[in-house]
């Protein structure tokens, strides 16, 4: 990642993509699936399961906001595209698919695979 041009541009679209998550979340958790009048036991069960996808879809961008701002603190640090785990350059494919990556393709197949082994031990 020693392209300054390309450097600022994914900064820039990571700032972007902040701001937009920030909107985003202000107004989910502003969301009211009920109107506060006694529902029947349907209504209960469409506002429950409403209730539940949003916390979902809460969750990942909240996941996703985290990672754009370790990727922009990376930039501020000056080692934004190298692997946090090997510590060898990120390729440019997946830094321009995935900005807020931390990790190089071969390591975050290793850590998924740490994180899958940690579930399965668990159950």
């Amino acid at each position: 990642m020693n392209n300054k041009r390309n450097l600022k541009k994914i900064e820039a679209d990571l700032l972007n993509r902040k701001m937009e998550l920030e909107q985003k979340l202000t107004e989910m958790s502003k969301e009211q699936f009920s109107d506060g009048q006694v529902q029947d036991p349907g209504d209960q069960a469409l506002t429950a399961t409403m209730e539940s996808l949003r916390m979902s879809l809460q969750d990942a961008e909240v996941e996703e906001y985290r990672g754009i701002a370790k990727a922009l603190e990376r930039i501020k640090e000056g080692n934004y595209g190298l692997c946090a785990d090997c510590g060898n350059s990120i390729s440019e494919k997946r830094l321009q698919s995935f900005p807020g990556t931390m990790r190089c393709l071969a390591c975050q197949e290793n850590f998924e695979e740490k994180v899958g082994q940690g579930a399965l031990h668990s159950l």
